[in-house]
């Protein structure tokens, strides 16, 4: 092993050791000799892990200058967007985030359309079909977006997994919904552009200032007489198992039976009998608020306006509910609560039926 090899060996050994300082330090006289895509992306991943922002994104930018489609370089891309969209830097954040198209299937272009990607041409008069990626709280979080689309002058066809289709068909900027089922080949009229739901705030350049948190989704009318006369306050503690950071998030059984115990009426769909999001969504047009753990149903009660209080994991924290604050610029009717140490539930419960008390 030559003395170079062992040299980053060493400052490996110091990155997997959580020695980040240390490790970067190593990282860096390395750099000043040679400096390879795969070493750029560490010393990216040691100043993200030192909370400094504008030194991984240097670091970064020159790996992704030598090898833009590198998977290292790609991987190391998100997590600094990541990194930049919680600290509220969107302008910065979002183009990063684009490198999740290369790494994951989901997030690619929809086969054989043999149309351009939107990349923020003039959309007056256009069609525009936007494809299905990610979780279903993504795609509610997004979907606010197509009215941005619309007041462009676009026709705007939502692509949406078939427990989303009737919900968003009720938005007034979507002119169609086409139900996408995992794996399924599906048959898309023709349109100008395509683009993905996590794309449109960067191409339509949001940041904090210009992002609207007001209400842009609604039940769909003829769901509403099933579910009339819920009421109170609904409780959502857990969420898809097969979710990202899905453990983490689950509130404990017992905290959650306590606030059951409490009066509050569980919004699981397996209690409910909801067949899908607009069946939960007419259940939670008539309440009065939602207890939600970060889950899709904390995305559908902020996106109706509905009051909602969503509860926060400290670890595997998501960007999007940023650093540190109360509310979520999001969405206007959101209380965040949050944990202060991985797993302490019992503080965040605790926090909770003391603000039920005080309603």
């Amino acid at each position: 092993m030559s003395d170079l090899e062992q040299r980053f060996a060493q400052a490996l050994s110091l990155q997997a050791a959580g020695r980040f300082r240390e490790a970067l330090e190593g990282y860096l006289a390395l750099s000043r000799q040679v400096l390879t895509a795969n070493l750029a992306c560490n010393i990216c991943d040691c100043h993200l892990r030192l909370g400094e922002l504008d030194a991984a994104q240097a670091a970064l930018s020159n790996a992704a200058g030598q090898r833009p489609g590198h998977t290292g370089v790609q991987a190391a891309g998100l997590r600094l967007g990541a990194a930049l969209l919680a600290d509220g830097r969107y302008a910065e954040g979002w183009p990063w985030m684009e490198a999740r198209a290369g790494l994951h299937p989901e997030a690619a272009a929809p086969v054989n359309l043999g149309i351009p990607e939107w990349t923020g041409q003039p959309l007056a008069g256009k069609s525009i079909l936007v494809w299905v990626e990610q979780g279903f709280g993504d795609q509610i979080m997004f979907a606010r977006f197509a009215g941005q689309l619309a007041a462009l002058g676009a026709r705007v066809t939502l692509a949406a997994r078939p427990a989303l289709a009737a919900l968003l068909a009720a938005m007034p900027a979507a002119d169609a919904v086409v139900p996408v089922a995992l794996g399924e080949t599906v048959r898309v009229a023709p349109h100008d552009y395509w683009s993905r739901y996590a794309s449109l705030p960067y191409r339509l350049g949001v940041t904090l200032e210009t992002l609207s948190g007001a209400p842009y989704l609604r039940a769909p009318a003829d769901r509403l007489g099933r579910w009339a006369g819920r009421r109170g306050v609904g409780l959502m503690w857990r969420t898809s198992a097969t979710g990202f950071n899905a453990a983490a998030k689950a509130l404990p059984e017992a905290r959650a039976r306590r606030l059951l115990d409490r009066g509050l009426v569980s919004l699981q769909p397996e209690d409910t009998g909801a067949g899908d999001f607009a069946d939960t969504a007419a259940i939670v047009e008539g309440l009065d608020l939602v207890v939600s753990v970060d889950t899709a149903v904390a995305h559908l009660a902020g996106a109706m306006g509905k009051p909602c209080w969503t509860l926060l994991p400290r670890q595997g924290l998501d960007w999007r509910w940023l650093k540190g604050r109360a509310d979520s610029p999001w969405y206007d009717s959101m209380r965040l609560f949050r944990q202060t140490e991985a797993g302490g539930w019992s503080a965040v419960a605790d926090e909770v039926e003391a603000a039920l008390d005080a309603r």
